[in-house]
């Protein structure tokens, strides 16, 4: 084999190396990937089949129910439209409180969001962009209701 044939294979196989690196590491990426669905969109069935994703909006006044194990609870995610009950096992961040900001991970089973991690918003003015723009198109989707149903 001829020197400038040698270099033509190590070349080409260290770019089959380099794709099946790239490959891996795409499909590793892909995997983890958690969406952002709205409880409008859950309820919708618009949620990816047998994947997490994150459940984001308000924590509905009064929905916050705990069980008798003290780890367990159950409380009602609102985007402005619809609403999701979620149910979690854990310790809740310290910020944690009805009427307040909340994004969940988890899957959907038998109509009940179950979580598996559960973050709070940080302080009074922080709200994640994606929860922020949710919240506002469900405030445009009642007033464009009640506007179209008043006489």
């Amino acid at each position: 084999m001829k020197t400038r044939h040698k270099r033509m294979a190590f070349i080409l196989v260290g770019l089959a190396g380099l794709a099946t690196a790239a490959g891996l590491v795409l499909n590793a990426l892909n995997s983890n990937l958690a969406l952002y669905i709205s409880p409008t969109d859950v309820l919708a069935g618009n949620i990816p089949k047998d994947k997490a994703f994150r459940l984001g909006g308000m924590v509905v006044e009064g929905s916050l129910k705990r069980q008798d194990d003290g780890l367990t609870v159950h409380f009602d995610v609102s985007d402005n439209v619809e609403t999701v009950t979620v149910a979690f096992t854990g310790i809740l961040p310290d910020l944690f409180k009805e009427g307040t900001g909340v994004v969940t991970q988890g899957r959907m089973v038998n109509g009940l969001f179950k979580a598996t991690e559960v973050l709070a918003k940080h302080d009074e003015n922080y709200m994640s962009p994606e929860v922020a723009e949710m919240l506002e198109k469900g405030e445009k989707a009642n007033q464009a209701a009640t506007g179209a149903m008043a006489p």
